[in-house]
C-alpha cells in the first residue's frame, strides 16, 4: 500500500518558502493529517518489519520519530521548522545513536536512508578505529561487498589529519581509520515515497547496510 500522497511533498515545498509560525499554524490541520499521521503509520509498519530481523527493536513510532520543531537557540538559522520528517529505527529509537539501525529523512528535495556511526563520542571513535585496525581484512570485506557498494557507494564522514601513533600503521593500509564519522546513505528521488512497496525498499537497503552497521555498533561498545 502507498502511505504518502503528493501533498506530503507539496507541504514541505510550501513550508520551505513559508517557514514561519503563522503559515504553519494556518496549515497545522493539513500537517497533522497529510504529514504526521501518514509518517507515523509508515514508521510503525517499518518498525514491525525491522523487528523480524532484530528483536531488540521494541518501539512505538513516537519513540523513533523526531519532532518537526527546530531548536533555534544556538544556530544562526532561526527558521522554526524542519523541512523534512525523520525517524531513527534502532533498539533505542531516536535516542539510540550508537545502535545499529536506520535513519530515515523525507522532504520535498529527496528521501534518504542512513546507517552507520555519525559523530561518535571520543571513546566510541577510538573503539571503532581500534576494531578496524584489529580486523582490516574483515572490515574491508564488509565495505567492499558488492551490494553495499552498489547501494551506498561507501562510507562518509569528516576526517582527522592526525591519529594516535599506534594507529598510523593500520591507517596506512586502511585510510578510513582517519574518519571521525563512519556513515553510509542513499538519496532517492523525493517521489520514491509514493511507491506502494516503500517498506520493502527500505528493508532492502537496511539489510544491505546491516553488516556494516552491526560492525560499527559492536565496535563502539568496545
Amino acid at each position: 500500500m502507498a502511505y504518502f500522497t503528493t501533498d506530503f511533498l507539496n507541504f514541505f515545498a510550501e513550508l520551505s518558502m513559508n517557514n514561519d509560525r503563522d503559515w504553519f499554524n494556518a496549515n497545522k490541520a493539513r500537517f497533522q493529517k497529510t504529514v504526521e499521521k501518514t509518517f507515523t503509520e509508515f514508521v510503525g509498519a517499518l518498525i514491525e518489519r525491522a523487528q523480524q530481523v532484530d528483536n531488540r527493536i521494541v518501539l512505538t513510532p513516537k519513540d523513533a520519530i523526531f519532532r518537526i520543531y527546530r531548536d533555534t537557540r544556538f544556530g544562526a538559522d532561526k527558521t522554526p521548522y524542519k523541512t523534512h520528517m525523520s525517524a531513527l529505527i534502532t533498539p533505542g529509537g531516536r535516542k539510540g545513536m550508537s545502535e545499529s539501525g536506520m535513519y530515515l529523512q523525507m522532504g520535498c528535495d529527496d528521501f534518504r536512508i542512513y546507517g552507520g556511526a555519525y559523530q561518535p563520542e571520543k571513546k566510541q571513535l577510538q573503539n571503532i578505529r581500534e576494531a578496524i585496525a584489529a580486523d582490516l581484512g574483515g572490515f574491508s570485506a564488509l565495505i567492499n561487498e558488492k551490494n553495499f557498494v552498489g547501494k551506498y557507494g561507501g562510507l562518509h564522514g569528516d576526517e582527522n589529519k592526525r591519529l594516535p601513533a599506534e594507529l598510523m600503521e593500520a591507517a596506512a593500509k586502511q585510510p578510513l581509520i582517519f574518519k571521525k564519522s563512519f556513515y553510509y546513505f542513499h538519496a532517492f528521488d523525493a517521489e520514491t515515497i509514493l511507491r506502494e512497496d516503500l517498506v520493502d525498499v527500505c528493508m532492502e537497503y537496511y539489510l544491505t547496510g546491516k553488516p556494516v552497521g552491526d560492525f560499527l555498533a559492536k565496535a563502539m561498545k568496545g
